[in-house]
């Protein structure tokens, strides 16, 4: 318990392995309220150490256990942020570029896919849509996101065709 820390987002991620320690296939754990739009340093200063330590105390724990291997996880907000500081010292929206965290399920430790230009306006290298990352997180998981599921005789692709998955991140 002290290794994910005090908080409601460190309780939560410990309830989370507890309930994927007894079975259960999905949880999904949220870390309420992540945006800066204004004093972006002081709130970074108490949201980025809490998010480092239980997303820490997470994969360890999960690999200790031996459940890393067969547990996906993944850390993604809705929009990237801006590089530049805002008029209120705070960083707003931005879905030029965005970033996402994954480990477990036997994905390649380490990797890092894509790149912005030095000032972190523009991917200039292997930008990456939601489709993409949902392709992605779908065979991490064991799923062919190339499957069709079918509603009648109407099919219902996984993914959009032409979609593929990250395949540099996969073992």
């Amino acid at each position: 318990r002290d290794k994910y820390g005090p908080t409601l987002f460190g309780q939560q991620a410990l309830m989370a392995r507890r309930m994927v320690e007894a079975g259960v296939s999905f949880v999904r754990v949220s870390r309420a309220w992540w945006d800066s739009h204004g004093q972006n340093f002081e709130t970074h200063q108490e949201m980025v150490p809490e998010l480092d330590r239980v997303m820490s105390a997470l994969h360890d724990d999960l690999k200790q256990r031996g459940l890393l291997e067969r547990t996906l996880v993944l850390a993604v907000g809705e929009f990237g942020r801006t590089p530049a500081i805002n008029a209120s010292l705070g960083r707003d929206h931005f879905a030029a570029a965005w970033s996402a965290a994954m480990f477990g399920c036997g994905l390649k430790g380490g990797a890092v896919f894509g790149k912005t230009d030095k000032d972190g306006q523009t991917v200039v290298e292997d930008q990456v849509g939601a489709g993409e990352l949902f392709a992605t997180v779908l065979a991490a998981i064991g799923v062919n996101p190339k499957k069709e599921y079918h509603v009648g005789a109407r099919p219902i692709p996984l993914v959009n065709p032409g979609i593929k998955p990250i395949t540099q991140v996969l073992a």
